[in-house]
């Protein structure tokens, strides 16, 4: 065993010293800290999408106790930003948000996280927000933490889902106090009284994902078990007329953590989708398995040397506390990366008070090292939401932190080597994201195949163009399989492009 432990590890240090990991400048940014009581130790959310139209996306970020902010984009070759927040937006209280468009008028609308009420609000041109006012949609005072969205056979409006914490209205509370996962299911054109999931496990990240590809997409929960204490673990919903949970006998494999955050993607190439869960203590890796015939993942985290238990840098030896997290690939060859935002949740003395963000590097042999030091991201804050994302359109994924108690923090990728394609995906009324379609990319290397979700990170969502890396290829065939199912044809492009995709 100690001898095969060895040849993995140096086959994986041969293979990190081919990757180059990319090296990220900090921009300065106007204020803004996510803080507030305890309330506010977990979300600190941030929703990124383009409001004005001018492909450059915005960001919006909550700010617990303070009033959230709309971040306008300004950059140029440089990455910049300038804070200008309607009112609509400016609101307290916000723990997180995500970016979907509702009604399908072709403007990105919000679903705004709170403790307390939660918020649908209608985008406008030039990045207006109205509340909507025709869809019934009705919240209760909820500690909201998590959402997703998806388009369910037949129906013009997304199905909802908010992922509450723990009912703060409970007396005996908060142990074992955990409210529901929320479940909005439009009735015609409107949305009813919702649909209470239970039992419910103080869920901090949601995602509705058709892990099976039927095309429907059932709803992932991962709960925090500081609060559920026992009888709890992670959750899968089959979005049946009756939405039910997978059990073993169904092939889930039970599991509790502490449960953050979820990040997709199909990082083994057979075009099912693998997740990485963030937690306190080590963050986990669970690779699908489809020859099980039903919903199973295996864990993969040490063989695929993705383990961050503990902190990396700053000296500190207690185990790390991770919450959002996002596949992406930061240098361009073809490979997903994950990035880790970690911080403390306040001030828990068994866990790292010096706890810097993760950046793990994939190598061509599939495994995964740490460069958040090299690269320039391993930031000291309590950080909390998140998002990899192109903001100056450079083609390379640029980083945005929300920080607890301190200012977030926005990095600029510079451009190594490695070419690039920005996929801008749409189809017509309902659904225009496109929600629920698999983008695959195709070329000597293999195919890598996106799913197209709304929800999961913490408290964190993004919108927009799909980004992939092509390493050194000049050219890549590229095609999408719709929502319903239906093939699109494969189309060759060159690289260095953003590709409009209508339906």
């Amino acid at each position: 065993m100690r001898t095969k432990m060895a040849i993995l590890l140096a086959a994986g240090s041969a293979a990190a010293a081919d990757t180059v990991p990319p090296r990220f400048q900090k921009v300065e940014t106007p204020g803004h800290v996510y803080d507030g009581g305890w309330e506010h130790f977990v979300g600190g959310g941030v929703a990124v999408f383009d409001c004005n139209d001018d492909d450059r996306p915005e960001f919006y970020v909550a700010g617990g106790s303070n009033p959230a902010q709309l971040f306008i984009n300004t950059s140029d070759t440089k990455v910049s930003f300038r804070s200008e927040t309607p009112d609509q937006l400016s609101l307290t209280r916000v723990t997180g948000a995500y970016p979907v468009d509702i009604d399908g008028d072709g403007f990105l609308d919000l679903a705004v996280l709170r403790v307390g009420k939660d918020l649908l609000l209608r985008g406008k041109p030039n990045c207006a927000f109205e509340p909507f006012t025709a869809l019934g949609f009705q919240s209760q005072d909820h500690w909201t933490t998590g959402f997703s969205a998806t388009w369910e056979r037949g129906e013009t409006l997304p199905t909802l889902a908010f992922g509450t914490y723990v009912d703060r209205s409970n007396p005996d509370g908060p142990f074992e106090a955990c409210g529901p996962t929320l479940l909005y299911r439009p009735q015609g054109e409107k949305y009813g009284d919702p649909v209470r999931l239970e039992p419910g496990h103080c869920s901090l990240s949601i995602l509705f994902s058709d892990w099976a590809r039927t095309g429907r997409a059932d709803l992932r929960v991962s709960n925090d078990r500081h609060y559920y204490v026992r009888g709890g673990q992670e959750q899968l919903w089959a979005m049946e007329d009756t939405p039910r949970l997978y059990s073993e006998a169904d092939g889930w494999l039970p599991y509790s953590i502490w449960g953050m955050g979820i990040a997709s993607r199909d990082l083994t190439g057979d075009g099912f989708s693998d997740v990485y869960l963030t937690s306190m203590g080590d963050q986990k890796f669970q690779v699908f398995d489809p020859a099980s015939d039903g919903p199973t993942w295996r864990d993969a985290t040490y063989d695929r040397g993705t383990t961050a238990h503990r902190p990396r840098a700053g000296g500190d030896g207690r185990p790390s506390t991770g919450w959002h997290a996002q596949f992406g690939d930061v240098n361009n060859d073809g490979l997903d990366d994950i990035f880790v935002a970690k911080g403390n949740v306040e001030q828990m003395p068994d866990a790292a008070q010096n706890d810097p963000n993760n950046l793990l590097m994939q190598t061509f042999t599939g495994q995964f090292f740490e460069t958040a030091s090299q690269a320039g991201v391993a930031s000291m804050a309590k950080s909390r939401g998140g998002a990899l994302t192109d903001f100056d359109g450079d083609g390379w994924l640029d980083l945005v932190v929300v920080n607890r108690g301190s200012d977030l923090e926005v990095f600029q990728n510079e451009p190594t080597t490695g070419n690039w394609l920005m996929i801008d995906l749409g189809q017509s009324h309902p659904n225009r994201q496109a929600v629920g379609s698999f983008i695959e990319v195709r070329t000597t290397e293999g195919i890598q195949t996106r799913e197209v979700t709304i929800g999961g990170g913490h408290a964190s969502g993004s919108a927009g163009f799909h980004h992939f890396g092509l390493g050194d290829l000049e050219t890549a065939e590229v095609r999408v399989i719709w929502p319903d199912g239906e093939h699109g044809d494969w189309q060759k492009v060159d690289a260095n492009q953003v590709i409009r995709l209508g339906r």
